[in-house]
């Protein structure tokens, strides 16, 4: 874990959102179109769906989520020709411990 590029990546208001969202993706998203109903959100997010959400350039919105995965924060997964994203919430808990005991 890397604190100054989660810093960075969380210093975005739009990433932070996006962030936010994907902690209960149910809630925000319809459900995903292109994966069995039965695997629902479990592998993540479509870039697609982030994209349309934000209201932003998917360029953007693919950089933003670069940005979140090279932090540690997103981990993807390629199903066929769309990609998915999902929180990693092991680098979360260990970032919010170090902000905890060494801030």
């Amino acid at each position: 874990m890397e604190p100054l590029l989660i810093y960075k990546a969380l210093s975005n208001e739009t990433r932070h959102q996006i962030l936010h969202w994907l902690k209960n993706p149910a809630k925000h998203f319809e459900v995903q179109c292109h994966i069995p109903e039965d695997v629902d959100f479990k592998i993540g997010v479509c870039v697609g769906d982030i994209q349309a959400k934000a209201g932003m350039a998917q360029s953007v919105i693919s950089g933003y989520l670069l940005t979140m995965q090279k932090a540690g924060l997103l981990e993807s997964e390629r199903v066929g020709q769309w990609t998915y994203y999902r929180r990693n919430e092991k680098i979360i808990r260990q970032f919010t411990e170090y902000v905890q005991n060494e801030l």
